[in-house]
């Protein structure tokens, strides 16, 4: 593992239940995003090929009893060991496991739909290729990604130092149209685009991409 990957993953390890409490309930006070989840969840159910969705960097597992709501069957999967291990204590009816979105553990075409909920904005210049190109492995033809990421004009920031708790971390503020080049470059096509304004202590504006493996 290299030394920014493994940087990444000890900051979140630490970061843990500082996102429980952080993140707890936050999704109900978000009408848009939950418009854009439920917009997925219909479309992955109406596609006829399956309900079973992968949350890539699922983090403390918040998403899972909204999108299990939606009649879907989720399973995340999240770079850190401290993550996973809070999403599984939190949200133990659900399947968790430890995994790189650079090299995951599942098989070709095993998804029906596929969630990254700002989880792509810690991919490095050389990772994102092999990354939206790992996406499109594991989702089955017409399968759909939506994700969400902070809508900037590609530059790299040292994330993390806020927190008070000592860790540092890089993340990466990708344009909506850089986002749209990568994901074609990896056979998905355009299902919906959006964005909002940044609210609060946010530092740009929040992006949303609905995709289609063809």
């Amino acid at each position: 593992m290299d030394a920014s990957t493994e940087e990444l993953r000890r900051a979140h390890d630490v970061l843990a239940d500082l996102y429980v409490e952080r993140l707890a309930g936050l999704l109900e006070s978000m009408p848009i995003e939950r418009a854009l989840l439920d917009l997925f969840s219909e479309l992955t159910l109406a596609a006829g090929l399956g309900a079973e969705v992968g949350d890539i960097g699922c983090g403390t597992g918040r998403l899972e009893p909204y999108l299990a709501s939606r009649g879907l069957s989720p399973r995340g999967l999240d770079l850190s060991p401290g993550m996973i291990e809070v999403a599984r204590r939190d949200h133990p009816a659900f399947s968790f496991e430890v995994a790189d979105l650079r090299a995951l553990p599942l098989s070709t075409a095993s998804l029906a739909g596929v969630v990254c909920w700002y989880s792509l904005i810690f991919l490095a210049p050389p990772d994102r290729t092999v990354a939206f190109a790992e996406l499109a492995r594991v989702l089955r033809p017409g399968g759909y990604l939506v994700t969400a990421f902070k809508d900037g004009g590609g530059q790299h920031r040292r994330t993390g130092r806020s927190s008070g708790l000592g860790v540092e971390f890089d993340s990466y503020w990708l344009s909506t149209q850089q986002m749209l080049d990568l994901a074609a470059g990896a056979g998905f096509e355009l299902t919906f685009q959006g964005s909002r304004p940044p609210e609060g202590t946010e530092g740009c504006p929040q992006g949303y991409l609905l995709l289609r493996k063809a």
